[in-house]
């Protein structure tokens, strides 16, 4: 039988579970950085039989043209850590919106989802936030200007903001080919969502345990 979702794992969903914005950021260097919105929309419990979210990444003068889409599932792992699959999906064009539109949520089927191998992010809590960062081992590829590229990105997240910085370097060479060369992205919560959630301990057959985690083949 899984194990109920952790204290942290409730606090950590919570948290992520909003509307996020630069816009503070953007304005005082907006030579260097655009206004982005991310948005981590709770999914019903039952989609993955653990807590869930749709999430996408866009600018906010084009909220319906998202450039970055996904699903993620959180799974308590031994040590107290946090492990956060990632999920692309199949026709992803069909559910953009879906961050600000419940409606187009729903019409997601869980038989679209694609596992994105070696693209978890692993989180731990520290004091009064929460810090993670890929999983390890530079398995999370992504194709970019003719480079073979790893995934190297680390967040901070607090009840209000989410701070992130994502880079892809060349897997041959460990040179950085592209992501921010001014620093992370500094976002704040506009909106908070209330995630369906199982309260501590109370969790039944949600939550997963480590041996439900689908790591890098």
């Amino acid at each position: 039988m899984a194990t109920a979702p952790s204290e942290d794992l409730l606090t950590l969903a919570r948290w992520m579970a909003g509307d996020f914005s630069n816009q503070k950021q953007a304005l005082a260097q907006p030579q260097t950085f655009a206004h982005i919105r991310i948005f981590f929309r709770p999914l019903p419990l039952a989609f993955f039989g653990a807590v869930g979210f749709y999430s996408e990444q866009t600018y906010d003068y084009d909220l319906w043209s998202p450039y970055r889409q996904g699903l993620h599932r959180l799974l308590d792992r031994e040590g107290g850590s946090i492990y956060i699959e990632n999920y692309g999906l199949q026709d992803a064009g069909l559910y953009a919106g879906a961050g600000h539109d419940p409606e187009i949520l729903a019409t997601i089927p869980t038989d679209c989802l694609r596992l994105r191998r070696g693209c978890a992010m692993v989180f731990r809590r520290e004091g009064d936030c929460f810090r993670g960062s890929v999983e390890p081992g530079n398995h999370c590829l992504i194709p970019r200007d003719g480079h073979w590229t790893y995934l190297v990105s680390e967040v901070e997240l607090t009840e209000s903001t989410w701070v992130s910085l994502d880079r892809g370097m060349d897997r041959e060479t460990h040179r950085q080919i592209w992501g921010s060369q001014a620093g992370p992205l500094r976002f704040e919560k506009r909106v908070g969502f209330d995630p369906p959630l199982p309260p501590p301990g109370k969790g039944g057959e949600l939550g997963g345990s480590a041996d439900r985690v689908s790591g890098p083949p």
